[in-house]
């Protein structure tokens, strides 16, 4: 058995527990898996036919690595063991089963492509309005309700969820789910959901097959088991209900899937399912310093809903966590990126040593272009980068087509996206008639109704006068109020909003942090030319990275914090910590909405293991306006003895280890008028910055021709500062200041407006 030596005794003892209900309580960098693989290796040496031994994962990935690991103390009998996530299992349990619920063997299972394009014919053939019902949201309507067990029959009996289907405006839902099972039916395919749903329709409805699987597997497994949905729960709980042999491992603290149907009631109330359950609780963080495990605790212990554990960790003390204050999103992905510049060069660290955590992909786009000025090798996992992203490329084509009209790949993309009817069809007329005359397509469209007819030549013609008046736009205007009205006017913007998916949220956010991106190079003073035309400029360089190729490349890690779930790095950068943003100002109504939001906190610090930093930003453009922003609520449930700022503290009550909460009031009590007024969605105003400084009595620029690294000078924005590094040859001269309130800034000399001190 000395293959058990190098466990805990926690660890130990759950592995050695193997009959009878188990609940193994996994804290952060616990061991979890290691105790999974030795338990099943365990039933294996004890005698255990791997045959009736089932385990369920959340992914391929961890269902491999756990057989890998296994295979290393039994050998080849770890290939018996029925190992997989819970649609592969039931998929091949399905593939056995399928002709008892009239499926073939070999039905076809639908991906999600598949499923949104089967939705599209049936919503083109019940003559249905696509933006109202649009694929998305069908989907996602669908998807839930095969997730709670609802078939077409109950969906279309159940007056409650008719009734929010009309009060919605989609009165037709019922009609549509009952017509998308009818079609896969008949044509033999089952979509992801339906592989649980079929399989609960199975185990219900043939006692004789949940019977024959029940004495199959004898002993069940579930990691993550606080990511598991009704469906799975009860599937779960019918195989197991004649051995009871059930082990489930998971972290209530590490929930934070309920947008995909996952219940945390599952893990909280398993207890209750079998009342002599055997609890073991891991809770020694063999991943991260004390300091970093103190402060999780600190943040976590705020939940009422939870399990009662006591995680620690005996590694080093190690460093404060930082927590850096910047003025702006773009300022806080400059100080990121001069940090891990600063860390990787000091500490000897690779660049894939270092992590960027964030709530939402639209954040992505300021770390992206800092990270890119210094030439920051980075790769974004669990998303594409932003500008590469479709709704992003989709704009873009727009903004492309309204300064180059010949330019066909962008005419091609978005002349018909939004949808206007002018189908695949009119646009190979638009081809054919373009190669006949050896015209431009750009030549074709603004003289349509010469080579096209009736609805076709309307549709298109409509399409030309409207990137005409885009032109005519662009020529009198900003950057940011042309990008805004082609935004509007192309319908992209409405297109987006109307879809209420995660998705389409997401798309529309992005969207949004684009237009805030255009707003903040429009008002720059380090350039002279700031038109649109020469953002698009700006943008091409920036989609030639190449950085992704390699998979195995030195690269800071990007991600969303729910993609982060299960890594860990030793240094970790936790942007964006502001209110309403992190936690997310739709997950303010209730307790356990605010709850998952610190659950998916305390997952963002426990990916750390050597160092953390935390920061936010004192304002963020929305649509343009520059909106003043308070420090997350969870920098304030930190224990301030695990901190270390960067910055001085507004309020006094903060230099003397007091909450980030005298500081929302130092800086509410700052600007109150700009809390108490409404903002609206759309302002077309030059809001800048809240000034940092007043400048001098009698403030003059200064003859800059003069100046000298060494110099101390004042800005009237950004106060006093001293200048570190002078470059480049007049009159493009650029320096860069280290100011003390702000940090360094790199300003050109002809615009920037620096009175010389000394």
């Amino acid at each position: 058995m000395d293959y058990l030596a190098g466990l805990n005794p926690s660890q130990r003892a759950a592995v050695e527990q193997t009959e009878g209900p188990v609940m193994i309580v996994a804290g952060a960098g616990s061991g979890k898996t290691r105790v999974i693989t030795f338990r099943v290796a365990h039933l294996i040496r004890k005698g255990v036919d791997p045959f009736h031994i089932l385990v369920l994962t959340f992914t391929n990935k961890a269902a491999k690595e756990m057989r890998e690991r296994i295979m290393s103390v039994v050998g080849q009998e770890a290939k018996n063991i029925w190992m997989g996530t819970f649609h592969s299992v039931f998929a091949r349990i399905l593939r056995v089963e399928a002709e008892l619920i009239g499926y073939p063997r070999n039905f076809t299972i639908y991906d999600t492509d598949d499923t949104k394009s089967l939705i599209r014919a049936i919503l083109k053939e019940m003559n249905l309005d696509d933006k109202l019902y649009n694929a998305n949201h069908v989907y996602g309507r669908i998807s839930s309700a095969k997730n709670n067990l609802i078939s077409p029959q109950e969906y279309n009996k159940n007056e409650a969820i008719m009734a929010e289907d009309i009060a919605n405006g989609r009165p037709q839902m019922g009609q549509i789910y009952m017509t998308y099972a009818q079609r896969c039916y008949r044509a033999g395919a089952m979509d992801f959901d339906d592989l649980l749903f079929k399989t609960n329709v199975l185990l219900n409805k043939y006692p004789e097959v949940l019977h024959k699987y029940q004495h199959q597997f004898k002993y069940l497994m579930v990691d993550e088991y606080q990511d598991t949905n009704f469906s799975q729960y009860l599937i779960v709980k019918r195989l197991a209900a004649v051995n009871e042999n059930i082990c489930v491992v998971g972290d209530d603290a590490q929930s934070i899937y309920a947008f995909r149907g996952a219940n945390i009631q599952n893990i909280l109330n398993f207890q209750k399912d079998y009342p002599d359950v055997q609890i073991f609780k891991l809770e020694q963080n063999y991943r991260s310093t004390k300091m970093i495990v103190n402060a999780a605790n600190s943040v976590i212990e705020k939940n009422q809903n939870q399990l009662e554990k006591n995680v620690f960790s005996e590694n080093e003390d190690g460093e404060k966590i930082k927590v850096a204050r910047a003025f702006s999103d773009n300022e806080e992905g400059k100080i990121v990126a001069e940090a891990i510049t600063q860390e990787r060069a000091l500490k000897n660290l690779r660049y894939k040593d270092f992590a960027i955590l964030y709530r939402t992909n639209a954040q992505s786009r300021a770390m992206e272009e800092a990270l890119r000025k210094i030439n920051v090798p980075y790769k974004l996992y669990g998303g594409t980068s932003f500008y590469q992203r479709k709704e992003i490329k989709d704009l873009i084509a727009y903004f492309r087509l309204t300064f180059n009209p010949n330019d066909e790949e962008a005419l091609k993309r978005v002349i018909n996206y939004p949808r206007r009817g002018i189908g695949d069809t009119t646009v190979e007329k638009i081809l054919v008639a373009a190669d006949q005359q050896q015209y431009r397509l750009w030549d074709v469209v603004v003289n349509a109704h010469t080579f096209l007819d009736g609805r076709s030549a309307n549709a298109v013609g409509n399409f030309g006068l409207m990137i005409q008046s885009f032109q005519a736009v662009a020529k009198t205007n900003s950057a940011f109020d042309t990008a805004m009205h082609i935004a509007q006017h192309s319908g992209i913007l409405k297109d987006l909003y109307e879809d209420k998916s995660v998705e389409g949220l997401s798309r529309y956010e992005n969207i949004q942090e684009l237009l805030n991106g255009i707003k903040e190079f429009s008002e720059r003073e380090d350039i002279e030319e700031r038109g649109l035309d020469v953002f698009m400029q700006d943008i091409a360089l920036l989609t030639n990275d190449d950085n992704d190729k390699d998979p195995n490349a030195d690269t800071v890690s990007m991600m969303t914090i729910h993609a982060s779930k299960g890594l860990e790095f030793p240094v970790v950068f936790i942007v964006g910590l502001e209110e309403n943003l992190f936690p997310s100002q739709l997950s303010l109504n209730s307790r356990s909405e605010l709850e998952e939001e610190r659950r998916l906190f305390y997952v963002a610090v426990t990916r750390a293991e050597k160092k953390l930093h935390l920061s936010y930003a004192t304002s963020r453009y929305r649509w343009g306006t520059l909106n003043n922003c308070e420090p997350s609520r969870f920098l304030d449930e930190l224990n301030p003895a695990c901190l270390e700022l960067d910055f001085k503290p507004r309020s006094t009550a903060m230099e003397t280890g007091g909450s980030f909460q005298s500081e929302r009031m130092a800086w509410k009590q700052k600007d109150t008028e700009s809390y108490s007024k409404p903002k609206p969605k759309i302002v077309k105003t030059t809001s800048i910055l809240p000034k940092a400084h007043v400048p001098t009595p009698g403030f003059a620029p200064s003859d800059t021709s003069v100046l000298q690294v060494g110099m101390e000078v004042e800005h009237e924005r950004f106060g006093f500062g001293k200048v570190v590094n002078l470059e480049g040859n007049r009159p493009d001269i650029k320096a860069t200041i280290f100011f003390k309130e702000l940090g360094q800034k790199q300003l050109l000399l002809k615009f920037a407006k620096l009175r010389i001190v000394q």
